[in-house]
């Protein structure tokens, strides 16, 4: 598909165009995978003429509609992988953290949540024979974790100029659940800005997914509100993959099962709407030292297996000499 301005579409005139842009509907792409009632929503016209538009744009941008599996598996050839920088965790990940897909780190504190974060927003510029993507990051931090010295030390490490990789991180910091949900159409304005001009955005990073849903919602009787707004923030993440072919990667908290005596006593928040929408699920855990270990415990197409990695001044490293 050659680029299409909004206005080819039938039923979108000028004016809903406008106002389709100003809500963050820039490309066929966006609309296509838009719903009814948001479409509705941003352009203020009825979810009947919204449908038509929508069934219009997917027409074009060959998205929605039945394929043989031999045409999924040549749209699949697209995927890139992102190294961690510790082989055996990219072993674990089938090659690396993987795009058009919502990778979920979820452990304890100090368990390399956030380490992970900042060597894959050095990792992703590399150059692609080097396990990067020559690309750029957005970041939404909500816990104020975000350390540009680190990401400079990392890539440093990696023998690239510090000041050039802090460039390419575009970070945000959230304040609440809906500003959170919010950052994410700004980043596809953003990520939209850089198709054609700079580092195509190749990293989507959210350190912590959940923190402000917990703080905010509090107590089983806004439980139904708090899933569903989690659930259209988790939807959101994975379409901006889709469209923009960018790796999304949220970090989770833990929270205690006191009645667990045999096993891990620790389970991720979110409940069954991270854990259904999240495409790789890895839990880190703390071991000797600087070592950790992950785990996958969900994966698509991946059996569950652990590997242990290093966490040191360099980064993400190996956690056995090789």
């Amino acid at each position: 598909m050659g680029v299409m301005s909004l206005e080819d579409l039938p039923g979108v005139g000028p004016s809903t165009a406008e106002k389709l842009r100003s809500a963050g509907y820039t490309t066929v792409e966006a609309i296509a995978v838009a719903s009814p009632a948001e479409l509705s929503a941003a352009a203020e016209i009825g979810e009947s003429n919204a449908a038509k538009i929508i069934a219009a744009a997917r027409k074009l941008a060959n998205i929605g509609d039945f394929e043989t599996g031999d045409k999924v598996f040549e749209r699949r050839q697209s995927v890139r992988k992102i190294t961690t920088g510790s082989k055996d965790l990219d072993a674990l990940l089938g090659g690396g953290v993987e795009t058009q897909a919502i990778t979920e780190f979820f452990g304890e504190y100090g368990s390399g949540k956030s380490q992970l974060c900042f060597q894959l927003a050095v990792n992703v510029q590399l150059p692609v024979e080097e396990g990067g993507l020559d690309g750029s990051v957005i970041v939404i931090d909500t816990e104020s974790t975000f350390r540009p010295e680190r990401i400079a030390q990392m890539a440093e490490a990696k023998g690239l100029d510090p000041n050039d990789v802090l460039k390419n991180i575009h970070i945000a910091r959230a304040y609440n659940s809906n500003h959170q949900m919010l950052l994410v159409d700004r980043a596809k304005e953003i990520a939209n800005g850089l198709r054609s001009n700079g580092k195509p955005v190749k990293l989507l990073i959210v350190d912590s997914l959940t923190a402000h849903f917990r703080a905010e919602y509090v107590g089983r009787g806004t439980l139904a509100d708090r899933q569903q707004k989690l659930n259209k923030h988790l939807h959101d993440l994975i379409k901006f993959g889709e469209i923009f072919n960018a790796a999304i990667v949220v970090t989770n908290q833990v929270m205690a099962k006191p009645d667990s005596y045999f096993f891990d006593s620790t389970a991720p928040v979110g409940g069954h709407v991270v854990a259904h929408t999240a495409t790789f699920r890895v839990y880190l855990r703390k071991s000797k030292g600087n070592l950790r270990i992950a785990r996958l415990i969900d994966s698509p197409c991946l059996p569950e297996a652990e590997a242990m990695f290093r966490i040191t001044e360099m980064g993400i490293e190996d956690g056995k000499n090789r």
